[in-house]
């Protein structure tokens, strides 16, 4: 389920999902890249996944494609949909404490820059 997209400087194209949930495909939402040329063109391949309960949201490029940035809302809503978590997520019991993991924070939407080990350009 496509909710908002990006395209960076080589025309890929980008797409965030919301919505998919684990019931229907095994997996989390997360940042898709889609190739637009080529015998690949159409291709869609996972780039980033998000945490159970949560939507990726915003991509955006940097001008020279070495940085991605994505907002990650609502990371640990639900979880009975998610058979390793199998039953509601609440404050006491959270299905993940991400993006900290420690047993003492809550889980906090987040913007992530996503770059390159060893720099250089983004590409799946």
């Amino acid at each position: 389920m496509p909710d908002n997209c990006a395209v960076d400087s080589t025309g890929r194209l980008w797409v965030a999902t919301d919505g998919q949930g684990p019931k229907a495909t095994g997996r989390t939402d997360g940042l898709w890249a889609v190739d637009t040329e080529g015998a690949a063109r159409a291709t869609s391949k996972l780039f980033f996944r998000v945490p159970i309960g949560a939507e990726m949201c915003g991509p955006l490029f940097a001008p020279d494609d070495q940085t991605a940035f994505v907002a990650v809302q609502h990371p640990g809503d639900g979880g009975e949909d998610w058979e390793a978590f199998g039953r509601p997520s609440y404050y006491e019991d959270l299905s993940t404490r991400w993006p900290d993991f420690k047993p003492d924070m809550p889980t906090r939407p987040s913007v992530v820059a996503i770059t390159k080990k060893g720099g250089g350009k983004i590409a799946v």
